[in-house]
């Protein structure tokens, strides 16, 4: 497979995945800000939904103050934002037409069709009355594509680099929530242990859809180091930082096998595999939270690069 179409699959996988992360991230950041009392309280909640998309600066030079209309419009259909989810959802689209004679008719069409339900929906301005319906198409998209992905692909080189791309970029999504949660979500740290702490991480969970999930195995106790150890290293939970590089490992095998050989990029996740798995929630606190999702983070960017550099996805 040529390197301009594996890094087409890979990254129409990504932009899928972070359109969604994005719409999920709108989606609590406007329940819970209408939770919020005073007008501060509720910019600050958008502020902090900002900062986990990485776009608050690029926001800052557009716009004066942060309010929730402006936010949610310039994170979903801002032109001079390349990163709303209108250009992210274009980008996976464009790369899916350069790929157009490897992908399934089904993947092809959601794809394609999930971009002009968008693009109609996001033509005009989007208010609180219809933010719900917006996030829910963003949510249906990505849902569809990946059903179409996982029921007509064949199990080959592009089916693979396709679910590499959803999974790195979704172990970055969570790592870079879970940091944010610590350092910007809470107003001071007296709130620790009070309500608001535990609506913080009630939210924190639903923005990366594992409430439920949490609550089953938790039975709904709020304890942010469990949280934290269900979001790092829980295998069974699709989003942890475990399971999606157990799935990037499995589909990087998948390389290997039919390519014949391996990559740099193999032993790179084995080495990060063995210490996820090897690693207690004891000594991620006893190492400092933040440093540790830091260094995930970076070890999740590398990875990215190496797998781009191993597969030459710019020839």
């Amino acid at each position: 497979m040529l390197g301009r179409a594996a890094n087409g699959v890979y990254w129409m996988s990504r932009y899928l995945e972070r359109a969604e992360n994005t719409a999920r991230l709108i989606d609590v950041g406007f329940h819970l800000a209408l939770t919020r009392g005073s007008r501060r309280s509720q910019d600050e909640e958008w502020r902090s939904v900002l900062t986990t998309t990485g776009q608050l600066e690029a926001y800052n030079e557009l716009h004066s103050e942060i309010t929730g209309p402006q936010v949610f419009n310039f994170l979903l259909r801002e032109k001079d934002n390349p990163g709303s989810v209108l250009a992210m959802v274009e980008n996976a689209r464009t790369n899916a037409r350069v790929v157009r004679t490897s992908l399934t008719n089904a993947v092809w069409e959601t794809t394609n069709e999930g971009w002009m339900s968008l693009r109609e929906l996001l033509a005009r301005p989007v208010r609180e009355t219809n933010l719900g319906e917006v996030l829910m198409q963003i949510r249906r998209t990505g849902t569809l594509v990946r059903g179409a992905l996982e029921g007509t692909m064949l199990r080959n080189e592009v089916f693979n680099f396709s679910r590499i791309g959803t999974f790195i970029e979704r172990a970055d999504n969570t790592a870079r929530i879970l940091d944010v949660k610590y350092y910007v979500l809470l107003p001071s740290t007296a709130w620790v242990g009070s309500s608001l702490d535990n609506v913080q991480w009630d939210t924190l969970l639903r923005s990366v859809a594992g409430n439920r999930a949490y609550s089953w195995l938790n039975a709904g106790s709020m304890d942010p180091r469990g949280i934290a150890k269900f979001l790092i290293l829980d295998g069974q939970f699709p989003r942890s930082l475990l399971f999606c590089y157990e799935k990037i490992r499995s589909n990087m095998a998948g390389l290997a096998k039919e390519y014949g050989h391996e990559v740099s990029a193999h032993q790179l996740l084995r080495d990060v595999g063995a210490t996820l798995h090897q690693t207690t929630i004891e000594e991620i606190f006893d190492q400092g939270l933040h440093e540790y999702l830091q260094d995930c983070i970076t070890k999740i960017i590398e990875i990215g690069n190496v797998i781009a550099a191993d597969y030459r996805f710019t020839e």
